[in-house]
């Protein structure tokens, strides 16, 4: 056990040198950690919210929109594939999760039947009396519409985060229908709360030009067109202008590739170009080509932004959006349709800021227990184990450069309790060498030499450490898997301190005591 070939020397010093090297950028403050040469690692520890203070946000995914906007386009196709072979019929609508149509000609049925069944396979089709047909959503239909828009909700907030530049914000999943954002270091979440607040679905329509103004203000809105009010456009009343819009989405924002602020070359006024991807140029490009001369309307989120009258088709895959705009709000427009649509309205639940005051108190307090935690270990070994705890205390040293290096590397956050791992570690660290001293120890006693006493006490006390380790690294996993936020926090600490505590007691510390018994060859042991 206390022979080491020279290229195990050498891979322990080499880790032993990196960790130092991913260490340092720690030491610096961030722009002069940025501008260190590019072969040098660059990667911070994060601090937590609990330690430099931010934002906190619980959100709630509107799942029931989802639900609801699927079961309308199954009244739209149902309505249009009916319309389309002349199938006569009344009562199509909506009721709870199910959808239902009366034919009014019973000989029509089973071909209106048969029809309506190829639609959406997530619905479950039955037939009742005098022609009533209804499509209910299934349980695992409305499961997975569930929770694919939670999941989608929470990449969608993470772009947008990311966007506004924002370092390692904490977006996470908590319960069915709810995501926790965490942002250390903002202190203001007020643009924060108006990106993740706007749905962001961006949408072409035609304007329905033959239905009357005046039959819509009066409550008769024609099948297949909606209402929808203007964004910042006023009618001589000081109410918002309305538009009689197509329901039909000529072009959806989903095809939008990129979205940037500019101004208008003509007046100077912030606007949004935007290009397609090909299937959106293609689509973009055949609309504008057939409605020449028609006003084409751009909605957002249920209100109209512009609706420019198409004046040449447009075939480049790209445009502008034009809605007197400031600039701010070019910018963050321009923000919400690179980062994507959510797929439902986000409900904020919770909401507070943690000041830096606080943090402060924590990284003092933490600094102290760690600092206090130390040096009772280190004194602790050095006088009970004499040069051999000097020896522990060495790899102790080298542990704490290892967990702060893989933190580092990995850019894991630190929280307070994070700290309060690391700490626990400083102990559980040279409890691997307590558990091989005292194996030396009663080797020693029992009239071994000391290089056997060594070499027995290193091999004899190896599966113990293995035991005790393994089993406290799937107590960690399990907190990692089952737990959140500074539950994480501790177990992220906790698992990375038990990996390098196993590095650094079996493998350092037996290097530095099998270097020094080759050198100075001891005739007693001092235990």
């Amino acid at each position: 056990m206390l022979k080491f070939e020279t290229w195990k020397v050498a891979l322990i010093a080499g880790l032993c040198a990196l960790g130092i090297l991913f260490v340092a950028p720690n030491l610096l403050d961030r722009s002069s950690a940025e501008n260190l040469p590019d072969f040098l690692p660059k990667q911070k520890i994060n601090l937590g919210l609990d330690l430099q203070g931010g934002s906190h946000l619980l959100l709630e995914v509107e799942v029931n929109v989802v639900i609801k906007e699927r079961l309308e386009a199954l009244v739209d196709s149902i309505r249009t594939e009916l319309r389309q072979v002349r199938i006569g019929y009344t009562g199509l609508g909506l009721s709870g999760n199910a959808v239902s149509v009366t034919i009014r000609d019973v000989n029509q049925v089973e071909q209106a039947y048969e029809l309506i069944r190829k639609l959406d396979t997530g619905f479950e089709i039955a037939r009742g009396n005098n022609g009533l047909i209804t499509m209910t959503m299934t349980e695992q239909a409305l499961i997975e519409r569930r929770t694919a828009a939670v999941e989608q909700s929470i990449e969608i907030v993470r772009r947008r985060i990311d966007e506004t530049g924002v370092r390692e914000p904490t977006i996470v999943r908590q319960g069915d229908d709810r995501i926790l954002v965490q942002v250390p270091g903002l202190d203001s979440p007020e643009r924060l709360k108006r990106l993740l607040g706007k749905t962001a679905k961006l949408s072409f329509h035609l304007l329905d030009d033959k239905a009357s103004m005046a039959e819509a203000l009066a409550g008769r809105v024609p099948p297949g067109t909606v209402f929808l009010p203007a964004q910042n456009e006023i009618d001589v009343m000081g109410q918002p202008r309305m538009y009689l819009v197509q329901k039909r989405i000529m072009v959806s924002g989903d095809t939008l590739v990129d979205a940037q602020p500019g101004f208008d070359s003509a007046n100077n006024q912030p606007i949004v170009n935007f290009r397609f991807d090909v299937v959106g140029a293609k689509r973009f490009g055949d609309v504008t080509k057939q409605n020449v001369n028609k006003p084409f309307a751009i909605v957002l989120d249920g209100k109209v932004i512009s609706a420019p009258v198409i004046r040449e088709p447009i075939l480049g895959g790209s445009g502008q959006i034009s809605g007197s705009f400031s600039v701010a709000e070019a910018n963050d427009l321009s923000l919400l349709l690179r980062a994507g649509a959510l797929p439902a309205p986000l409900t904020i639940l919770e909401e507070r800021s943690v000041g830096p005051g606080l943090g402060a108190d924590s990284i003092e307090a933490g600094r102290l227990a760690a600092i206090v935690g130390f040096l009772a270990v280190v004194i602790f070994m050095a006088a009970y184990y004499g040069l051999l705890g000097v020896f522990a205390d060495v790899a102790l040293i080298f542990n704490m450069v290892f967990i702060i290096a893989l933190m580092s590397l990995f850019g894991a956050t630190l929280t307070l309790p994070g700290i309060a791992g690391i700490v626990l570690t400083m102990g559980m660290a040279v409890d691997a060498n307590v558990l091989i001293f005292e194996r030396v120890r009663e080797e020693y006693k029992a009239g071994r030499g000391v290089m056997s006493s060594l070499d027995a006490g290193f091999a004899r006390a190896l599966s113990a450490i293995v035991d005790g380790n393994v089993t406290t690294l799937f107590a960690a996993l399990l907190l990692y898997q089952f737990g959140s936020g500074p539950v994480r926090g501790f177990a992220v600490t906790l698992a990375i301190g038990i990996v390098t505590s196993m590095f650094s007691a079996v493998m350092l510390t037996r290097l530095i005591v099998a270097t020094w018994a080759r050198r100075k060859r001891p005739s007693s042991l001092n235990l």
